[in-house]
């Protein structure tokens, strides 16, 4: 199931990895940049892996500009989502989710989101970029967590 709808981007798959295996991924910063299907992400320092809605995560992008990803849901080996922003500001609106559910034959639908629908409209130039995301982009994360969930590549 992919969607594209007025500031929400969905894109989903069925995995054959266990929930748990692909969480580890999703909620480990460090682990990011190797599943990032927007070749966007560069880096984040080991040992900020996410526990609970609260905790901010520090991660650079390839341009080098350093961005707080705020978790505003979390529920362990199941739900994880973000909400980014420049480093030492708050975020302005815009959020990244993962949904993972385990089915009975041992694979993991997993559901990736993207959600705009809270950016401000005075801030042009970000909807103008938030715009450009496509359940495609969405679609290549899935696809590198999956490579690397099935080949046991979380280390």
């Amino acid at each position: 199931m992919n969607q594209h709808t007025d500031g929400i981007v969905t894109a989903s798959r069925e995995i054959a990895a266990p929930a748990e295996t692909l969480f580890a991924l999703i909620a480990d910063p460090a682990q990011q940049p190797r599943w990032d299907g927007n070749d966007n992400l560069a880096d984040a320092a080991p040992g900020q892996r996410v526990r609970a809605v609260g905790d901010v995560f520090v991660m650079t992008n390839q341009n080098g500009a350093v961005r707080d990803n705020h978790i505003v849901a979390f529920t362990e080996g199941r739900e994880i989502a973000w909400r980014t922003a420049p480093h030492g500001e708050q975020p302005p609106g815009h959020q990244w989710g993962w949904q993972l559910e385990p089915l009975a034959n041992g694979t993991t639908r997993v559901t990736h989101t993207y959600d705009f629908t809270a950016l401000p409209a005075e801030q042009e130039k970000r909807l103008a970029k938030a715009r450009l995301m496509t359940p495609e982009k969405l679609l290549a994360s899935i696809d590198r967590l999956a490579a690397l969930a099935e080949e046991g590549g979380h280390s």
